[in-house]
C-alpha cells in the first residue's frame, strides 16, 4: 500500500499478512517530512489490531526516525494497548536501533532481530479465548 500523496514521496509503506499478524514495511526516514503520512497510513491497520490480531513493524526499510516520528510509534502504542492488541518491532537498521535505545523505546515495544523472530514469538499468536477479552 502507497501512502497518501501528502506524504514524504520517498517514505513507503507495504503490507502482508501472515496468518493473523499484519507485517507492515515502511520505507524511507521518518522524520518531520514524512511522519504525518506514515501517521495516516498507520491509522487503519490501527484500528484492526485486537487481540489475536498482532501488527508487526517491519523497520528495516527505516535508515532513519526523529523524535516526530516516535511521538507516531508512542501514539500507536497507546492505541493498540487501549484495544488488547499487541504491535512488535522487527528489524531495525542500526541508527534506528541505537535511536529506540536512548529513548528507551526498547521497553516500550518488544523488538526482534526479525519479522520471523516476531513471528515465532508468542505475543504474535493468538492466545485461547482473546477475543473475548
Amino acid at each position: 500500500m502507497a501512502m497518501s500523496p501528502s506524504a514524504d514521496p520517498a517514505m513507503e509503506l507495504s503490507s502482508a499478512r501472515h496468518g493473523d499478524a499484519v507485517v507492515l514495511s515502511p520505507r524511507g526516514r521518518i522524520d518531520h517530512a514524512g511522519a504525518e503520512g506514515f501517521k495516516t497510513a498507520l491509522a487503519p491497520y490501527l484500528a484492526r489490531c485486537v487481540p489475536g490480531h498482532p501488527l508487526i513493524l517491519d523497520l528495516a526499510g527505516v535508515d532513519y526516525i526523529a523524535s516526530v516520528g516516535l511521538r507516531v510509534l508512542m501514539l500507536a502504542s497507546r492505541q493498540i494497548r487501549a484495544q488488547g492488541g499487541t504491535i512488535l518491532v522487527a528489524a531495525l537498521q542500526p541508527l534506528v536501533r541505537e535511536i529506540f535505545e536512548i529513548s528507551k523505546f526498547t521497553l516500550v515495544f518488544p523488538c526482534f532481530a526479525s519479522v520471523a523472530d516476531a513471528l515465532a514469538d508468542p505475543a504474535a499468536r493468538p492466545q485461547p479465548g482473546a477475543a473475548g477479552r
